[in-house]
């Protein structure tokens, strides 16, 4: 039993979590901390990155096991830059959690155009999600996982997905008495195929590199409580078998499963934690 127990200490290791500040992302963080993992908060901007690393030390965690880095996930040179200052740090990534993404909102509009129903969606905006939810998670893991892949001593890449890698969205979620087919809100594509392509990435990198330690594993959580309208949330409460939505700390078990040698045999696997929703 101790011997299990001590597979979840990460002590030593050090985890890049990409997309830090977010609502999940600091969840990650604080899951990581927990087993003892050092972490790497990198985000687009500082003032994300100074108001997540504030909530990690106001719960108490160890500054010194915190460090944070500007990092535009669509841009190589900018991860490779990050790559090149943890190095002249000594510091090894030895897990990467690629969470970036944007979460589009279901109800844009501008004028009496619903811009999220694909009649509507821009090539430039599908463009902009595609590059930080699925280019970014490709050009961290070119990074990152070939560094763990180089020195023969491995590491864990964990992408986040959804349960919309599973199934498709819902469109009745969002629908709205009174209005007509053409403006109703609607999950825009993006979030499914990005969702979806992350899946196949991890994938692809759980067989690319197994020779050399470098394990990899997708999280495609449900529905998370976050100040969503009432109505929505009843509506989504009665299409998941457990009643409810999860809560935010729900994925922390996870999290720390995932990324720690409490997992060492699990590869290629996308765990879905929905509360059901997806077997029905």
């Amino acid at each position: 039993m101790e011997k299990k127990i001590s597979e979840f200490n990460n002590q030593g290791k050090y985890a890049l979590v990409t997309g830090a500040g977010g609502l999940l992302g600091i969840q990650h963080c604080k899951a990581l901390l927990e087993i003892d993992t050092s972490v790497i908060l990198t985000d687009i901007n500082n003032e994300i990155l100074d108001n997540a690393s504030k909530v990690l030390l106001d719960e108490g965690f160890d500054k010194n096991k915190i460090l944070c880095f500007e990092m535009d996930v669509t841009k190589e040179e900018s991860i490779k830059n990050v790559a090149r200052k943890l190095e002249d740090k000594k510091i090894r990534i030895d897990i990467l959690i690629n969470n970036a993404a944007i979460n589009p909102s279901a109800s844009s509009l501008s004028g009496a155009v619903r811009t999220t129903r694909l009649e509507n969606f821009s090539l430039d905006r599908w463009n902009l999600e595609v590059s930080v939810g699925l280019t970014g998670a490709f050009l961290c893991s070119k990074v990152f996982g070939t560094a763990m892949a180089s020195d023969g001593e491995g590491g864990v890449i964990l992408n986040i997905a959804s349960d919309l890698s599973v199934i498709a969205p819902d469109q009745n979620l969002y629908r709205q008495d009174g209005l007509a087919d053409d403006i109703q809100a609607v999950k825009p594509v993006t979030y499914s195929v990005i969702k979806t392509g992350i899946v196949g990435l991890t994938r692809y990198l759980s067989s690319y590199w197994p020779d050399k330690g470098v394990r990899a594993n997708a999280l495609s959580p449900g529905g998370v409580y976050v100040d969503q309208d009432e109505e929505f949330v009843t509506r989504l409460k009665n299409r998941i078998p457990m009643g409810r939505m999860a809560d935010q700390d729900e994925y922390v078990g996870a999290i720390q499963f995932l990324c720690s040698d409490a997992s060492k045999y699990m590869n290629g696997q996308n765990i879905v934690i929905d509360g059901g929703r997806s077997v029905i």
